[in-house]
C-alpha cells in the first residue's frame, strides 16, 4: 500500500488528537463540548483552524473574543496568544494544521 491512512474520532466527548506529526506538518482533530476549552497558549507555527461543526469562541492577544460557525477557516501567524473555547449547546470541532511543523516539539 503507498498511501497511509488516518482516521479521526467521531464523538462527543473532549478529544485532542494528533493525527499526523511529521517533519512537514501537524494535522489535529479536537472535539470540545460546551464548557470545554483548549489550554491558553502561544501558537508555535503558522495555524490554519478548520470549524468542522458547531462554534469556535476565540480571544487573539489582547483582542476581544471572536465568534465563528462551521465551514470557517482561520489563519493565525505563529506567536500569537489564542483562547479557543466552546461557549455554545452544540459541540465543537476543529481541524488544526499546524504547517511549516513546529520546531520546538
Amino acid at each position: 500500500m503507498i498511501e497511509q491512512i488516518f482516521k479521526l474520532t467521531n464523538s462527543k466527548q473532549k478529544t485532542i488528537e494528533r493525527i499526523i506529526c511529521d517533519e512537514n506538518l501537524h494535522y489535529n482533530h479536537m472535539i470540545l463540548p460546551k464548557g470545554e476549552s483548549l489550554p491558553l497558549h502561544k501558537t508555535n507555527s503558522n495555524v490554519y483552524m478548520y470549524v468542522v461543526r458547531g462554534t469556535l469562541s476565540i480571544s487573539l492577544n489582547d483582542q476581544a473574543k471572536s465568534v465563528y460557525e462551521s465551514g470557517t477557516i482561520l489563519k493565525l501567524s505563529e506567536g500569537i496568544l489564542m483562547n479557543a473555547l466552546n461557549e455554545h449547546d452544540d459541540i465543537l470541532e476543529l481541524t488544526v494544521v499546524k504547517a511549516p511543523a513546529p520546531k520546538n516539539i
